[in-house]
């Protein structure tokens, strides 16, 4: 499997849309390895790229509080941390940063329950969220957001972040859901915020399904979303697969600008 060492190659992407619409099953299609920080248990189901594919995904358990970050040895495609905790999340974060590892894509599923993780654990200290922790929560959020994010130009491997988030409808536009003022500014963060959904089309005398991405401003005035890929990719995807997105806004690459 090849391995990114060229960090221009590099981009993040939020994926908003409603509950069980597949947001977890569009994480799976991003380059492999992957490592997911799973706090909402989504990842259990997942045994295959993307949707109904029949490509195998092999999944490894890793405990980050009591066991070192697994080395890729060619028997699993994604390792899957199971986010019981705030510490372990930042458990996880410390391993990325002071250790070597082979991950390519960071999988954050998703940024809403680790927020609500976040909460509980400032919560222990006193019960009541007054301004003080408010702000702390804040910025907390931020500082994990922005650092995994970050985490592509600190690696040497990795390339793809990818924060998947419920949504929700604030000034008449559907948004991904934090709660407080990171909900207005995370989507300006990454390179692509997108909304995921499902559109029927005719096909014969049934009707089918088609999963579609939407990243276009200006395309819905509905939706709260964009793009820096300058037209690298069309307004909508349809059928979205984030390692042909990846492919397509670094094109005759496969990806990558080197590997080893």
């Amino acid at each position: 499997m090849d391995r990114v060492v060229d960090t221009d190659n590099v981009a993040s992407f939020l994926i908003f849309s409603n509950s069980k619409e597949g947001k977890s099953t569009l994480a799976s299609t991003a380059p492999l390895p992957l490592l997911v920080l799973d706090a909402e248990g989504s990842w259990k189901f997942i045994d295959e790229v993307g949707y109904k594919s029949g490509v195998p995904l092999r999944k490894k358990a890793w405990n980050p509080m009591l066991e070192p970050i697994p080395r890729y040895d060619g028997t699993w495609d994604v390792v899957r941390v199971h986010v019981d905790s705030w510490q372990t999340m930042q458990q996880v974060y410390r391993h990325l940063t002071q250790v070597e590892h082979d991950f390519v894509t960071i999988v954050l599923d998703s940024v809403t329950e680790l927020q609500r993780r976040c909460k509980a654990n400032i919560r222990t200290t006193s019960p009541q969220m007054d301004q003080q922790r408010w702000g702390q929560l804040l910025d907390e959020m931020d500082g994990v957001i922005r650092g995994f994010r970050d985490l592509t130009l600190l690696s040497n491997t990795i390339r793809c972040v990818v924060f998947v988030s419920e949504m929700a409808m604030k000034d008449g536009q559907f948004r991904p859901y934090m709660q407080g003022q990171i909900r207005d500014t995370m989507p300006y963060w990454v390179d692509a915020c997108g909304c995921l959904f499902t559109e029927l089309r005719p096909s014969g005398d049934q009707q089918v399904k088609v999963k579609r991405l939407l990243i276009g401003a200006g395309v819905s005035a509905a939706h709260v979303v964009g793009e820096r890929f300058q037209g690298r990719l069309p307004d909508i995807v349809d059928n979205p697969n984030i390692t042909e997105m990846m492919n397509a806004i670094y094109p005759g690459t496969n990806g990558s600008k080197e590997s080893k």
